[in-house]
């Protein structure tokens, strides 16, 4: 990136010159050409309202026929217009101030299927006819004068290719005498449903392709499933052709934007597709082209997606009050009281980050960062003081706060609101760790250590509570193993609490950052725990780094703690606590499972994530780790028992 000198830029004729598409087409004296300091570096504000309108264009015999509107929509019929998403209704262009119609003599189903992607929406469907042509036949019509001409491929119809001129009739009316109407498909977390309304949280339609690491719904890192495991797909040819197979394929509509240099983080595990090539009418990207042959690909190449979804109004309902930006607050929701809408609090009870995730997600506003209980130093609206809804659980995938689990109508939050309301702070990136399976699996082993040796480690509730009996001549028998945990995500993970919060460890002689950072269990292969363990991040610091980035975090003379993105922490398997105490395990079949932030103690823009499950074998004298998987807990489970 270049500095530009003040004292050269700020002149008239250069700020008249430069009304183009680029800052390097005004006069200038050449890059690198300067005598400027760096006191005099320029800035500029921008005006948040964008330029609005749409282009459309046509050549025809070396001629340009250029037109431009204001606004495109779907008008849903009256008895419609409370429904969301608005899915089906007359396609209107916004013209010079006024709304007009659009002749359906040339119209096609391309056409719908493109309107219907903009609003994201992942096909169209037909509809009945008799209702929209009764309407259309009540009302006068105003058509705009062209056709359009669309492949079925466009992210928006302004892309599209601008049809023949309308030839207009004394009764107003074109060739059919019909407006275009389209009626899309809802993806199914979209979808209203008579018993349950919405779906109360997102799940994938298609369990081969998903979305990681995306702030807001319908976009992130684009990964598939084969033979069992989750990789990336490289950017090589990537573009909104394929994107918007991956879009409509998980229910969204159309791409807006198809990501490349691992923009939205990078993944873990293989790379399995590459150079993918498709028309872009394919039910699932696996039915693209693609070389399997992902050599020279790494994650730094991930693409990603973001989709166009549908609008419902969300939003509307929820807001931030009191923080000192649009980004933290005290939460205030829209509910309905006495037949009128009101705005209240939200009680705190039990809120945690999976409940301020749904919240940042309803608003737009990307990740939680934080989860706040109590939010007296943020007033907020004093006529949204009370309590309108209390008991809130949520899974974090919901897509809005009322489709979590909570009390409804009948409020009970024993602290009150006030200074309890519940609060967040959101952001637009959030770290995301990931353990390495396959290190767990080749570190994996058993030593029986004497208890004179384990005192620290007793001391920190790192032993069996059967250890707590034993005298120090006896022995433990641990299954040691080294975790490795990387920072995938677009932010550095950082403790919640800060250098003056954290736990002294006398023993240890060390300060803990966060108390418990991971569990690891040793469960049977029907899930009852049989044995357990846990690791504090008494040295949460960066142990190696992918090429280029440098090291920020290191514990030494209590240092900073905390995983820079692209970095990870490897606690070896020869320290103390990093085992599970099996002594008085039988021996048998087993499941080793490691969780990092069980707690959700930080915020992450992935949980699926951090767990793995291992396969054991325990003879009594020695152990045996295999099928070690990181990922989704509803998909290893399944590997693991042969189902998926």
């Amino acid at each position: 990136y270049f500095k530009i000198c003040l004292c050269k830029f700020l002149s008239v004729k250069t700020a008249q010159t430069c009304i183009l598409k680029s800052l390097a087409e005004c006069p200038s004296n050449g890059f690198g050409v300067s005598d400027c300091r760096h006191s005099e570096d320029v800035g500029v504000v921008c005006n948040q309202k964008r330029i609005p309108g749409h282009r459309f264009t046509n050549t025809m015999n070396n001629n340009t026929i250029e037109e431009r509107v204001e606004e495109i929509r779907i008008r849903p019929i009256s008895s419609h217009l409370k429904r969301l998403p608005i899915s089906e209704g007359f396609v209107e262009i916004k013209e010079r101030g006024k709304w007009r119609q659009i002749c359906d003599e040339h119209w096609t189903p391309l056409n719908s299927r493109v309107v219907c992607g903009m609003y994201g929406f992942p096909g169209e469907k037909k509809y009945s006819n008799k209702v929209f042509k009764s309407l259309s036949m009540r009302k006068n019509k105003n058509y705009w004068g062209f056709s359009v001409n669309c492949t079925g491929n466009e992210a928006h119809m302004s892309s599209c290719r601008l049809g023949k001129a309308l030839v207009s009739k004394r009764n107003g009316t074109c060739g059919r005498g019909l407006p275009v109407v389209v009626s899309c498909v809802p993806g199914r977390a979209f979808a209203p449903s008579s018993s349950t309304g919405f779906r109360k949280a997102y799940r994938p339609e298609q369990p081969l392709v998903r979305l990681r690491g995306g702030a807001n719904i319908g976009e992130g890192r684009v990964e598939v499933l084969k033979n069992g495991v989750w990789g990336t797909v490289c950017d090589d040819n990537w573009n909104l052709r394929a994107a918007t197979v991956v879009c409509r394929e998980l229910g969204f509509g159309s791409a807006k934007e198809a990501l490349t240099g691992a923009k939205l983080g990078q993944g873990m595990g293989p790379v399995h597709m590459n150079e993918v090539d498709c028309s872009g009418f394919e039910k699932s990207l696996t039915d693209c082209y693609f070389n399997n042959d992902a050599l020279g690909c790494s994650h730094e190449e991930d693409a990603a997606v973001r989709c166009n979804i549908p609008a419902m109004g969300f939003q509307k309902r929820i807001r931030l009050s009191g923080g000192r930006n649009p980004y933290e607050g005290r939460v205030e929701v829209l509910t309905e009281k006495n037949g009128s809408l009101v705005w209240g609090t939200v009680c705190s009870e039990n809120w945690g980050m999976m409940e301020a995730m749904v919240v940042c997600r309803q608003l737009g506003l990307g990740f939680a960062s934080n989860a706040f209980q109590e939010t007296w130093y943020w007033a907020g609206d004093a006529s949204a003081d009370n309590v309108v809804m209390s008991g809130v659980r949520c899974s974090g995938t919901e897509m809005s706060l009322p489709h979590c689990l909570h009390h409804g109508k009948h409020i009970s939050c024993p602290r009150g609101g006030g200074r309890f309301a519940a609060g967040v702070s959101c952001s637009d990136m959030a770290p995301d760790l990931v353990l390495n399976a396959q290190l767990v699996e080749q570190t994996t082993y058993l030593e029986d250590r004497p208890m004179y040796a384990l005192q620290c480690a007793l001391e920190e509730n790192c032993l069996s509570s059967t250890a707590k009996k034993n005298d120090h001549s006896t022995y433990r028998r641990l299954l040691r193993f080294s975790s490795q945990i990387h920072n995938v995500g677009q932010s550095d993970f950082r403790p919640k609490l800060g250098h003056h919060a954290w736990t002294w460890h006398e023993c240890h002689r060390h300060y803990h950052s966060i108390e418990v950072f991971t569990h690891y269990d040793l469960l049977s292969l029907n899930g009852t725990k049989v044995a357990e363990g846990h690791k504090a991040s008494f040295c949460l610091e960066d142990t190696q780094c992918d090429e280029g980035i440098q090291k920020r975090y290191v514990c030494a003379n209590f240092g900073e703690q905390g995983i820079t993105v692209g970095c990870w922490d490897t606690y070896r398997h020869d320290i103390d606590c990093q085992w599970i105490d099996i002594t008085d395990v039988k021996p048998g079949d087993y499941i080793l499972q490691v969780v990092i932030n069980p707690n959700y103690d930080v915020a992450e823009s992935d949980y699926t994530n951090n767990f793995m499950k291992c396969k054991c074998r325990y003879d009594g004298y020695r152990i045996w780790t295999y099928q070690c998987l990181t990922g989704e807990l509803r998909i290893i489970e399944g590997l693991l028992a042969g189902t998926f």
